[in-house]
């Protein structure tokens, strides 16, 4: 048996529109032959006619044929808009797009091939038509649109698991820097007083410092806070985190420079240095795990 290269649902629909075009083109042909019988039983009712009155009797036939063929091939075309609506309908409720191709409507083997199919399902088989192929309704496409429905969802699950993870990760690596931050803060209060009353300007950078790391820790909090509705922005607050803390860094190697001078030949100096140097390893630290 020929076939459309459909699989069974859809070949069962051709063939019910298959039927339905033989039927109306039974119509037509016995509209056709009607019309020749009438002229027979309405004007053929002498032997012998002149040239004119057959002329006459073959316009007359001409136009009601013309208009019988005529109007069941508008009918045809209004058929087929109507069954492609159908389709098109369908598709537009799974947002797809069916695309047709014209000039495969004229491809000789192709119609050939439907007239062998069309052969073999109506003449030589002569089955009847089940219960199940001639009912009229379109059956939507529920197993398709579902598996598409379903890896679409799979797929977001995926990716918002990763986004999770990846959080995760983030969250962690935030609460790291702001438990330095805190060590940080607390090492610059020591430094303010070893200090003393007498490094004034040095206590005014190293408040300045403070509320700079104030700052920062409020802004992370809010990045925190933010992190699950826009990682993008998350990620934008860590690298301008991660240029204060490049600023702090050097704020305090230039109060470090000024210390120097001051204490150089004190035992506050060297005591002063280590400390200065513990928290620029700190700071180091702290940056590559920010930039990480």
């Amino acid at each position: 048996q020929a076939e459309l290269g459909l699989n069974e649902h859809h070949q069962n629909e051709a063939i019910n529109y298959m039927r339905f075009a033989r039927f109306k083109r039974g119509l037509c042909l016995k509209t056709v032959d009607s019309c020749f019988q009438d002229l027979k039983d309405s004007r053929l009712v002498e032997e012998t006619f002149t040239v004119d009155e057959v002329i006459d009797m073959l316009d007359g036939l001409r136009t009601v044929v013309h208009s019988e063929v005529e109007s069941e091939l508008i009918n045809t075309t209004y058929t087929n808009v109507l069954l492609l609506r159908q389709l098109f309908s369908q598709a537009e409720k799974w947002y797809l797009k069916l695309q047709t191709d014209v000039s495969e409507l004229e491809n000789r083997e192709l119609l050939e091939q439907v007239a062998e199919f069309e052969k073999s399902e109506f003449t030589s088989s002569n089955k009847k038509p089940s219960a199940d192929l001639v009912k009229p309704k379109l059956a939507p496409l529920n197993e398709g649109g579902s598996e598409l429905l379903n890896k679409t969802v799979a797929c977001l699950q995926e990716e918002n698991e990763k986004l999770k993870a990846r959080l995760r990760t983030i969250e962690t690596q935030a609460t790291a820097a702001l438990d330095e931050k805190a060590k940080l803060e607390k090492s610059l209060k020591d430094l303010q007083m070893i200090q003393g009353d007498q490094k004034t300007n040095t206590n005014q950078d190293i408040t300045e410092l403070e509320n700079k790391v104030a700052a920062l820790k409020c802004q992370f909090e809010k990045t925190l806070n933010d992190s699950t509705a826009n990682q993008k922005f998350l990620e934008q607050n860590l690298v301008t985190t991660k240029h204060d803390l490049l600023r702090v860094q050097d704020q305090l190697s230039t109060a470090e420079k000024e210390l120097e001078k001051k204490f150089q030949q004190t035992a506050a100096y060297r005591n002063m240095k280590e400390i200065l140097t513990k928290k620029n390893e700190q700071i180091k630290d702290l940056r590559k795990k920010l930039s990480k």
